[in-house]
């Protein structure tokens, strides 16, 4: 169902096959052999295709889908259609992205240096890199093996980039160490100096930044977010962290593993986050702050305060979401009997 122009799918696949990818569980083993040519949305499936269930919302266009085969949690196994092969699973929508990742899997090309890429020669490149054009490598950075460095992205001096990173179109890094398998979207800004100034009689002074940016192995930054170093100490991104597009994170930040930061959030210097908290879309935390872990920080939330381990806060100044929502419903209510 994807555009061939910009998506090469693979496969067919056997429901077998599929099944085991996705680490679910083919209801009817007489459909083990059944072969399917690709994924698509409930409402657009047809026969051969294979589709998912993930939103209760979407349990009607389940029931009326042509899918050839669905992952589906177990409770709704009953609404399946006539025909269609299910494939159970208690988490369908991670089970749909390893099936996709096998009908599209990360095109791999093959290692080349573009003559009109510019490369210093005391970077040391690993095996199997590409390096595309436009792309400028300076003096004493590392590349891991198999790295891949998009047109006019720039690595700057003595950065070190780990194995299989894939670091964008018009991306800068300097001042930076990368783990294994990191991405980084293009436009995206690592390692410049952070928004540092001493304030006095004389005006404003700026303050060297003297860390770095240590991004840990899985990470993902999105395009067009930045990433500043430390003033001092450096600032860390965990492993298995996921930064959306447009996301500004400070200087002497430390993020944890597995954190989710969504669109436009902004975290200030030298807060530190939690493994596993969720930052949504344009919240912004002050500087200094300790959010915990698998804290979840609402959209829009202006977050002032620490937050412990597991609390979700919404609102600004932000506050826990039941608090939010009583005090929504008291002004609502006032509102109304001002009204009358």
């Amino acid at each position: 169902m994807a555009d061939a122009r910009f998506f090469k799918v693979q496969g067919p696949f056997s429901l077998a096959e599929l099944a085991r990818v996705a680490e679910a569980t083919l209801v009817d083993p007489l459909h083990a052999e059944r072969r399917l040519t690709d994924v698509a949305p409930l409402e657009a499936a047809g026969p051969e295709h294979l589709s998912f269930l993930d939103n209760r919302r979407y349990v009607d266009a389940f029931a009326e889908s042509r899918a050839g085969a669905c992952i589906v949690a177990p409770e709704h196994k009953d609404r399946a259609p006539a025909g269609m092969a299910l494939l159970l699973s208690d988490q369908p929508y991670r089970s749909y992205a390893l099936a996709a990742q096998a009908f599209y899997p990360e095109p791999k090309k093959s290692a080349a240096r573009h003559p009109a890429a510019i490369i210093d020669a005391s970077a040391e490149l690993g095996a199997n890199c590409v390096i595309e054009a436009g792309a400028v490598i300076a003096g004493r950075a590392v590349l891991g093996a198999g790295c891949h460095v998009g047109p006019n992205a720039v690595i700057g001096e003595s950065v070190v980039i780990g194995p299989d990173c894939r670091i964008g179109a018009g991306a800068t890094l300097s001042h930076c160490v990368l783990g294994a398998r990191v991405v980084i979207y293009p436009g995206a800004r690592i390692g410049q100096a952070g928004f540092g100034f001493a304030l006095g009689n004389g005006g404003m002074t700026k303050v060297p930044q003297l860390g770095r940016v240590i991004i840990e192995d899985d990470v993902e930054v999105g395009a067009n977010s930045t990433v500043d170093r430390g003033s001092g100490p450096d600032t860390v991104i965990g492993a298995g962290t996921m930064i959306d597009n447009l996301v500004q994170i400070g200087h002497n930040v430390r993020l944890g593993k597995g954190c989710v930061i969504i669109a436009q959030a902004g975290v200030a210097g030298s807060t530190r986050i939690g493994d596993h908290a969720i930052l949504a879309a344009q919240a912004g935390l002050i500087g200094h702050l300790t959010i915990g872990r698998g804290a979840r920080i609402g959209a829009q939330a202006g977050v002032m305060r620490d937050v412990p381990d597991g609390e979700s806060v919404i609102g600004s100044p932000a506050v826990p979401v039941r608090q939010f929502f009583r005090e929504v419903a008291t002004v609502q209510r006032l509102a109304k009997e001002k009204g009358k």
